[in-house]
């Protein structure tokens, strides 16, 4: 409820630019971990594309591969989380991408750390 509150803050705020909205959504999937890797999608480098508009989330996502067995839960949870923090009357709208593949590289410098994946 909380980030709610946030959100919508920050959404309604005058002068403000798309750019916090944009973080505010980001913040948001930040709560959204992917099973398999223990990360969560905005670290691992899963967001392409974040849109935001009075009525509508858009977001451009990936998975590590399009076989990704955890694909629509990812995708599921990612919805429920949106859901829950956006003003009525805005919806999340998630559309899986393929172009440009994911890559280890997408990820933050930390997640490739704890994964061991990171210059030691």
């Amino acid at each position: 409820m909380y980030l709610y509150y946030i959100f919508y803050a920050e959404m309604n705020m005058p002068n403000e630019s798309s750019l916090s909205d944009v973080e505010a959504v980001r913040a948001l999937l930040r709560q959204v971990v992917d099973p398999e890797m223990a990360i969560n999608i905005v670290d691992l480098g899963l967001i392409y594309h974040i849109d935001v508009s009075s009525q509508r989330v858009r977001i451009e996502m990936t998975m590590t591969s399009p076989a990704c067995p955890m694909g629509q839960m990812i995708v599921d949870d990612a919805n429920d989380v949106l859901a829950q923090a956006l003003p009525e009357g805005c919806e999340p709208e998630i559309t899986l991408v393929w172009n440009p593949p994911w890559d280890p590289e997408m990820m933050s410098e930390r997640s490739r750390r704890e994964l061991g994946w990171g210059d030691q």
